[in-house]
């Protein structure tokens, strides 16, 4: 392929994938970001020989400086600097930062105009999605979902025309912890959650696969992708996750997507889209699999995804505040500061608190993260 990618996020989960997949398919890498992975960075900026290089945290940034100082690497520093390498020409910006550290780099991205964003960080939709997809608009760029739910309805949503959906099936794997009491769920312990049966991710998005937070973000994060209201999302337990998704339409008529559950597939498929290329994730043999089964959420053991759902038609702050306690909530859980029940209690209570706040601007949706996350004692 004779593009160009920037990848913000490369030292997690899925920018290490997504580097994987570009050097398969010959991308050539403009930029690269994280948080604060010196070693990892620095080893990606010489293997792929990116223009730059950005870390959020300015102090590891000044490290990673010192030891590209032997290469033409630029090194940038902070959310500034992050938000440089996302503005750079590039044909691809992939957006896989964790949380709200997401928003304002991707929409740099977007408003340095005409490029596909292929987009892994469902914060920024939560938060701010009528700002991100009305800047898509205005500026012609491109939007592609990475995450495998999405881009099974995207995939899907090509069997017909949008008029004719029905609604769309969005199916969870449930996480580890689907077939425990209510009572049981107090025990578990961050060990215990950080084990998904299936997928292999970032600790706090497999923290979030467990309480089922988020399959709520993913909800609200359809709603901006695709255009339909919350009431024609239905969310499917599938503990198999071999059903990424599915779209009916309204003659009844249900088309999904399968495969197996690896995340290369999806990443691929954001850089290579309308063509696609043999993959490195293994084939799907249904015979050997044998049996698919599904069934309905339980929203009273499982409220974060309850507590998703119900800010997910609102259209003030409730869903950035309910992000941010959450992304405190799950930090305080790693940390054994908190359990994994006090979780949903925690964002709950913040949801109650700050959730009326306006957000009507970047500028509001960040008051309110701020306000939240200084408001939370944990």
């Amino acid at each position: 392929m004779d593009k160009t990618l920037t990848v913000l996020g490369s030292t997690g989960s899925i920018g290490t994938q997504t580097l994987e997949a570009a050097e398969k398919l010959g991308l050539q890498i403009t930029a690269l970001t994280a948080n604060r992975n010196v070693s990892l960075l620095e080893a990606q900026a010489r293997k792929f020989a990116p223009k730059a290089v950005a870390l959020a945290d300015e102090r590891a940034a000044g490290e990673l400086r010192v030891k590209l100082a032997d290469t033409p690497v630029r090194v940038l520093a902070g959310t500034e600097g992050v938000c440089e390498c996302a503005a750079m020409d590039a044909d691809i910006v992939e957006s896989s930062l964790v949380g709200i550290a997401g928003l304002l780099p991707t929409l740099a991205a977007v408003r340095a105009g005409r490029r596909r964003i292929a987009l892994a960080n469902k914060e920024t939709l939560v938060c701010a999605g009528h700002i991100v997809t009305r800047e898509i608009q205005e500026h012609g760029c491109e939007l592609i979902p990475v995450d495998s739910e999405h881009s099974a309805i995207f995939q899907c949503l090509a069997g017909g025309r949008r008029p004719e959906v029905k609604r769309i099936l969005l199916t969870a794997s449930g996480g580890p912890f689907r077939a425990l009491s209510r009572e049981e769920l107090y025990a578990v312990t961050p060990q215990r959650a950080l084990k998904h049966p299936n997928w292999d991710m970032g600790a706090k998005v497999t923290i979030d696969s467990a309480s089922m937070m988020n399959k709520g973000l993913e909800v609200i994060e359809a709603m901006h992708l695709f255009g339909v209201p919350p009431e024609q999302i239905h969310v499917v337990v599938h503990p198999q996750s071999i059903v990424h998704s599915a779209v009916e339409f309204t003659d009844n008529a249900v088309i999904a997507q399968l495969g197996v559950p690896d995340m290369r597939l999806p990443i691929q498929l954001a850089l290579t889209y309308p063509e696609r290329c043999p993959s490195l994730a293994g084939e799907l043999d249904l015979a050997r699999i044998g049996t698919l089964t599904f069934e309905e959420p339980d929203l009273a053991k499982f409220r974060c995804l309850a507590i998703a759902l119900a800010t997910a038609s609102r259209r003030d702050a409730a869903p950035a505040v309910m992000n941010a306690a959450n992304e405190l909530a799950v930090r305080a859980f790693l940390d054994g500061r908190a359990g994994f029940m006090d979780i949903p209690d925690i964002v709950d209570r913040a949801v109650s608190d700050f959730g009326n706040l306006p957000a009507r601007t970047v500028e509001d949706i960040l008051s309110a993260d701020a306000l939240t996350r200084a408001s939370i004692k944990v």
